[in-house]
């Protein structure tokens, strides 16, 4: 029978000053354990067998500290390790209890975040992804307008059905009429859905909440709300007519400034303002005539080469180089130009029916009437950086069609080209 500790006393703990453990007896297996000025309790005791990998049976051993002394006395570390030795004798692992306490303890204060911090913390996690600045606010203006008003201070895990449904089907006053948020601002409403799903799924990692997605549309949310697509107005972008290209170009090149030069661009490369106001030298290679907007910039997360006509190149020629600035069309400060700049141009030119996006539809609208015969729709497609189905995507892959779509944007400027040469002809002809 193994010999029991001597019973120490209260001063004699005081004066174990030795490193090492010291038995201090009273209960089985309590040491007093001293690492240099450090002194704390420590329970030592068999917790049963075990098989270890060579096959062989072992004894488990439990090595758990009850805390610092003094801090801890004596007689409270000897009743602590009473009650463990209890929980041994009953088949239960203290240190394997203590640890899942610590969990439920951590989750416990983790599951009291709200839908607003774990909305912050996601656009933290995910916002390296995203192409641009703009694309983070856009998020953070949507869930700050619509959706922490009424849940940003729900814990996560409390967000339910009937939550994100009261998020969706608020109230909003257009005028004199009050209709709910989904039905009223759909293509609004529908993002919103999207980033309170992403969220939610978010803290489901996180481990802060549990259970399905309340945000979900497919089996849940459709059922209760009316489908997008039913309620959705489609607004056009304002276009101009392909058969007046020419007199508008006319017109363009009249205005002198480097927003004129800007949307002229645009039009001939059939390119989205963002890529054109964003466009550096470093993405031009004059020599083979290409301009190639980097992933980050393309709506698509594609990189995209665009063939550069006569027209695009001698406008290039043309621009003035700014030392230090990479920028093609730089604001007067240096910077990127405003996404309000065009519209501007358009208020001066008397010309507010349209709007520089339009001009990629006055594009296809030209290009599907006009070149239906020579070109497949795909390469007029590719122009666009429209990558919408599998053949397009192939080819997209494989070499983006250049050849093709160098002789398209040739055809395009030619035609931009066509009423303006013409004017210069009868001008010639009246002196």
């Amino acid at each position: 029978m193994p010999k029991k500790a001597k019973e120490l006393t209260a001063l004699a703990v005081a004066k174990l000053k030795d490193e090492g453990r010291h038995a201090v007896g009273g209960v089985d297996g309590l040491y007093l354990r001293v690492i240099g000025n450090s002194r704390a309790w420590v329970l030592c005791s068999a917790l049963g067998t075990r098989i270890n990998r060579s096959g062989k049976e072992v004894v488990r051993r439990l090595n758990m500290g009850l805390g610092p002394y003094p801090e801890i006395s004596l007689s409270e570390a000897r009743d602590k390790a009473r009650e463990l030795r209890k929980q041994i004798r009953e088949g239960i692992d203290p240190l394997q209890r203590k640890r899942e306490a610590k969990i439920q303890a951590v989750r416990k204060i983790a599951r009291t975040k709200t839908f607003a911090q774990c909305a912050q913390n996601f656009l933290e996690d995910k916002k390296a992804e995203w192409k641009n600045e703009k694309h983070a606010k856009q998020w953070e203006s949507t869930l700050k307008t619509y959706a922490f008003p009424i849940i940003g201070e729900m814990p996560v895990a409390a967000v339910d059905v009937e939550a994100v449904l009261r998020v969706l089907r608020q109230e909003i006053r257009d005028g004199d009429t009050v209709s709910p948020l989904w039905n009223a601002r759909n293509e609004t409403a529908s993002r919103l859905r999207g980033r309170i799903e992403s969220i939610l799924d978010w803290a489901k990692v996180s481990k802060l909440r549990e259970g399905e997605n309340p945000a979900v549309w497919q089996g849940n949310l459709k059922h209760a709300l009316p489908a997008p697509a039913k309620i959705q107005k489609v607004e056009h972008h304002p276009a101009l007519p392909f058969k007046e290209i020419g007199v508008f170009m006319v017109e363009l090149r009249k205005r002198e400034g480097l927003s004129a030069r800007a949307l002229e661009f645009a039009i001939l490369t059939a390119a989205r303002s963002g890529e054109v106001r964003g466009a550096t030298w470093s993405e031009i290679d004059l020599d083979a005539r290409t301009w190639t907007v980097p992933t980050e910039r393309m709506k698509a997360a594609k990189a995209h080469t665009v063939p550069l006509s006569d027209s695009a190149y001698q406008l290039l020629k043309r621009l003035p180089r700014i030392v230090g600035n990479d920028l093609l069309f730089p604001s007067p400060r240096g910077k990127e130009m405003s996404d309000q700049v065009f519209n501007k141009l358009f208020e001066r030119m008397e010309r507010t029916n349209i709007t520089a996006h339009g001009f990629r539809s006055t594009f296809k609208d030209w290009a599907r009437s006009c070149k239906g015969s020579e070109y497949a729709d795909e390469i007029s497609e590719l122009a666009l950086a429209h990558v919408n189905s599998d053949q397009t995507r192939a080819a997209y892959a494989r070499d983006q069609l250049l050849s093709q779509r160098a002789l398209l944007m040739q055809d395009w400027a030619d035609y931009c080209n066509a009423i303006y040469q013409n004017v210069l002809t009868i001008g010639k002809i009246s002196t």
